[in-house]
């Protein structure tokens, strides 16, 4: 399972690092998007995929008595989440206000418009 995780974790850097190579603003968020995405992914496997045992210390115990799952990468991926969508949400507002003042979304041609006005 660990395996098919990682693979699909480069998988995704892989994709987001072609995205984010575009010119194309919103792309580049789709990439941006793509990559938060794959480093959860990872969190996830780094803390151990089992069904076996809950992550439960029984009464009395100090330790786990087996492998367990790490609850506490599950948290932060659901942390991580809310906030990228945040960034999502934000991103895509700033985005689309720069298309509708510029009539473009692509890079080059906003450090054009910039770059004229001085």
């Amino acid at each position: 399972m660990e395996t098919l995780l990682a693979l699909v974790t480069g998988a995704m850097v892989a994709i987001s690092v072609y995205l984010l190579l575009q010119r194309d603003l919103v792309r580049k968020i789709i990439g941006v998007v793509v990559l938060s995405n794959g480093i959860h992914l990872l969190i996830f496997a780094m803390g151990r995929v089992t069904r076996a045992a809950s992550p439960l210390i029984p009464a009395g115990d100090k330790y786990p008595p087996e492998v367990i799952a790490n609850p506490l990468s599950q948290a932060l991926i659901l942390t991580a989440i809310v906030i990228g969508f945040g960034l999502l949400a934000f991103s895509l507002v700033l985005i689309y206000r720069l298309h509708e003042s510029n009539g473009s979304a692509d890079a080059d041609s906003i450090i054009e418009v910039t770059l004229g006005d001085q």
